[in-house]
């Protein structure tokens, strides 16, 4: 049996000065709480949103842009697979790969941080 992944998170990247703004303006555009993450202080989760998938706003040291986590049972696999479908590496930071997708816009792959039913109902298997 291969890997298996998910699209697991949407980001809404904002430069750290302005982060927790950004977060405010979301919580109330959406009408959920803007939360800390617990041991991320860089992420405010707007949970609730968006079904079986996470929210959040992340501080970041750059340009305001959206980004997507795909998360996986095996970082190295896939990030192999989408660099074989044309991404490529950014850079890699404790556990996560950054990638660019073609089109320019940028994706990390992640461990599975999803409880694990989750995971299990809604994973793609690839070989």
């Amino acid at each position: 049996m291969g890997h298996r992944s998910r699209l697991s998170t949407l980001l809404i990247d904002a430069p750290r000065g302005e982060a927790d703004r950004a977060a405010g303006f979301w919580a109330q555009a959406l009408g959920v709480p803007a939360r800390p993450v617990p041991g991320e202080e860089q992420f405010l989760s707007l949970r609730g949103v968006l079904p079986d998938h996470t929210l959040a706003v992340q501080a970041v040291d750059d340009a305001p842009r959206y980004h997507v986590d795909i998360e996986t049972d095996d970082v190295e696999a896939e990030t192999a697979r989408l660099v074989g479908l044309g991404a490529v590496e950014v850079s890699r930071w404790l556990e996560c790969v950054t990638l660019r997708a073609p089109g320019g816009h940028l994706l990390c792959v992640i461990p599975r941080h999803s409880d694990q039913e989750t995971f299990d109902r809604l994973a793609q298997t690839w070989d």
